[in-house]
């Protein structure tokens, strides 16, 4: 035997080897088979190439990714990882091989690639690397600092705090560690689920990989060996939940063209020379785009360059004095250091005890993470795990000047550790363990119910924790409700409604009304919040590429905001009152006749493809953006979910078969595949798959 390739019932393969490397290749491979269209699209994504089969709708995350040089930060980690640590980058290698052998055979069973005329590529050794950059570039949420600078600029830095919550819900995840003293069994067991947009095929990959050396079962990214998030040996499982941290930079950059090439200006006040070179990104059916590549000792420039920024603080020579023009450089940990911290996926496999998967994250990079842990012996950690530079305050909360000093990277911070509370630690982006490291944090109403939930009841199984992942009550609406219930003089219909939003019981449930009613008011708050004169300043972003301006929208940063925004002791004097009563007559006049709708009839999910189906009829949806069971919209702009749980899992240390684990649609990423939607219904309903480690029941499907 050099590998084999077994399936469950799910279709989730199960992967069996004589050897570390051997397995690396059947783990490739078969996410070959599987995933074909998802890895070339993700090749493609991390090389800047997608808009040539794409289409134009590509092109400005491509320049992104160019003017970023992620292929060749990748290229770099991926070097610097064969000086450092050999026998993983030959273990990636392996992985690679293994997709470059599958890949043929995925494509052909995969019509995108028909659709589209695109012929499946060859991969390289670190495509893996800039497969994970492409996918984590904009988690941490840079372009966050453009709207804070903007807001600063437009309304004074007093309006800055108004607008303070974790974005656009790019990034998130709930994830609870209760301990052995907790539960009926006496051994820990670890839930969650990560949230991220809603991917079709899904961003993990349910995978068991078995030689001589382990047995993990897990949630691999497609696209990069190992299981790097949610893992579980048999002896100690680990998950993780996005720490909020802020470890990338943007820098404000004075460049200037010379005979030579670019210039920037440094912090000692020499003007050095900056790399620079051109690129053509083709597009298909239009004529190819030629960008402008540029990186200063801070690192690429992202926007802008020497003619300036797209932002009115740009032109040649603004002031007439001389000047140079300003561009903005994103300077993030992989391009400093040549690290992903890939080092760490090897030690996570061989883990026995919570003090390996401890050690092995002391080398991870990025994302930044908080980690839970347990074994069977009762370890059990809670720690952040990732590199977050020292550096000034000011870089952390908007883009600096590169010129002045003070703006320097110092080291990086030592990474916060914590304990449990009754036996329990629940993490949702909230404040808490990873606060010294960030800026913005998710509102702490997920973590709250999780810990309230788990309050309730003395011991805990496994089995009990589908019921945490599926709880729908949003606390956030009490800021709202709380205005509804002081208005008054409302017209008959308009007191209806909020008789009927002051009695519900403010569950996001798909099938309720009143949930139904209460989004259509908050939408209409939103809009008029939005709408007002007081922020009219704020409703044209600057000409940033569009990438970026999601997160530079007023709609969705009120949206988001709103809690806030409606608490606030002064909302530049607009009468929040009058804002509330305008939205319920609006929303009870719009409602007078016809049948009432529920939450679900709008609130459906909204899955990403790479290629669009604008056909495709998609579930409703119970939750919401602070429920535990996050499904993400964006009130007043629409109550679709493109964002929600990629995956839900219960890690049981007494009986890994106890376990279970589910994505939002299936193990395959093939059209018409048995196995491409079959786990839908179970992750509506929230029902899991059962954890299956025993090969012979599996059926084998091939040597490998």
């Amino acid at each position: 035997m050099t590998g084999e390739i077994f399936r469950d019932a799910w279709g989730i393969p199960h992967l069996r080897a004589d050897g570390v490397t051997e397995l690396a290749r059947a783990q490739g491979r078969v996410t070959a088979l599987d995933r074909a269209w998802q890895l070339e699209v993700e090749r493609h994504r991390a090389r800047g190439t997608s808009a040539s089969f794409l289409g134009a709708e590509a092109l400005s995350w491509d320049v992104l990714v160019r003017r970023v040089r992620l292929d060749d930060t990748a290229r770099r980690c991926f070097a610097a990882l064969e000086k450092r640590d050999p026998e993983t980058a030959d273990w990636v290698r392996a992985y690679v091989d293994g997709v470059n052998e599958g890949l043929v055979e995925g494509a052909r069973r995969t019509p995108e690639f028909t659709r589209t005329g695109l012929a499946p590529g060859r991969w390289e050794p670190w495509t893996p690397f800039g497969v994970w950059l492409g996918v984590h570039l904009l988690f941490a949420g840079f372009p966050a600092k453009l709207w804070r600078e903007q807001v600063r600029r437009r309304l004074g830095a007093d309006a800055v705090g108004l607008f303070a919550t974790d974005g656009p819900g790019t990034s998130g995840s709930n994830g609870w560690l209760v301990s052995g003293e907790r539960t009926v069994t006496g051994q820990a067991v670890i839930a969650g689920d990560p949230h991220r947009f809603i991917e079709e095929p899904g961003v993990y990959q349910q995978i068991h990989l078995s030689c001589p050396e382990f047995d993990v079962v897990g949630l691999a990214v497609p696209g990069v060996p190992g299981i790097a998030h949610f893992g579980h040996t048999g002896s100690v499982a680990w998950a993780i939940t996005n720490a909020m941290a802020d470890y990338q930079d943007l820098y404000r950059e004075r460049l200037r063209r010379t005979g030579a090439g670019v210039e920037a200006l440094d912090p000692d006040g020499v003007w050095r020379r900056a790399g620079r070179h051109t690129e053509t990104v083709e597009v298909a059916g239009e004529d190819p785009v030629e960008i402008e590549v540029i990186e200063t000792a801070r690192g690429p420039v992202v926007v802008g360059g020497p003619e300036g920024l797209p932002d009115g603080t740009s032109g040649p020579d603004p002031a007439g004095d001389g000047d140079p023009s300003l561009a903005l450089a994103l300077r993030h940990p992989p391009r400093v250091t040549g690290d992903l911290g890939f080092g760490a996926l090897l030690p996570l496999l061989r883990a026995r005890r919570v003090a390996d998967v401890d050690r092995a994250f002391d080398a991870w990079t990025e994302p930044v993470n908080v980690v839970q842990a347990a074994d069977t012996e009762g370890g059990l950690l809670h720690r952040v795990a990732g590199k977050v530079p020292v550096r000034s305050t000011a870089n952390r909360l908007h883009p600096v000047p590169a010129w002045e000093p003070g703006h320097e990277w110092h080291g990086w911070h030592e990474p916060p550790r914590g304990g449990l509370t009754d036996g329990v630690a629940a993490m949702a982006n909230q404040r808490g363990l990873a606060t010294p490291l960030g800026v913005e944090f998710a509102a702490p109403h997920r973590a709250d119910r999780i810990t309230a939930l788990l309050a309730a009841k003395e011991r805990w199984s496994a089995a009990d924790m589908p019921a945490l992942h599926m709880d729908t009550h949003l606390a956030s609406a009490a800021a709202l409700v709380d205005l509804l219930e002081a208005l008054e003089t409302l017209s008959p219909a308009a007191d209806r409604l909020r008789r009927a939003l002051l009695a519900w019981d403010r569950r996001m449930d798909a099938d309720s009304e009143a949930a139904a009613l209460y989004a259509r008011v908050r939408g209409a708050v939103v809009r008029r919040i939005a709408a007002h004169p007081a922020f009219a300043a704020l409703t044209v972003p600057p000409a940033y590429p569009d990438v970026l301006l999601p997160w530079l929208a007023l709609l969705p940063r009120v949206a988001f905001a709103l809690e806030h925004l409606l608490r606030a002791d002064d909302l530049y004097g607009i009468d929040r009152a009058e804002v509330v009563r305008a939205a319920v007559e609006e929303v009870a006049g719009d409602t007078a006749s016809g049948p009432a709708p529920t939450w679900g009839d709008t609130h459906r999910l909204a899955p990403w493809r790479a290629l669009p189906d604008p056909a495709a009829e998609e579930p409703g949806l119970s939750g919401d953006h602070d429920c535990v069971l996050c499904t993400s919209a964006v009130p007043g702009l629409t109550d679709l979910s493109a964002r929600g749980p990629a995956a839900r899992y219960v890690w049981d240390l007494a009986d890994r078969e106890a376990s279970r684990w589910v994505v939002p649609l299936g193990a395959s990423g093939v059209p018409g595949s048995p196995h491409h939607r079959d786990q839908l219904p179970l992750w509506l309903r929230g029902e899991l798959v059962p954890v299956v480690t025993d090969f012979t029941a599996f059926e084998k499907e091939t040597d490998v």
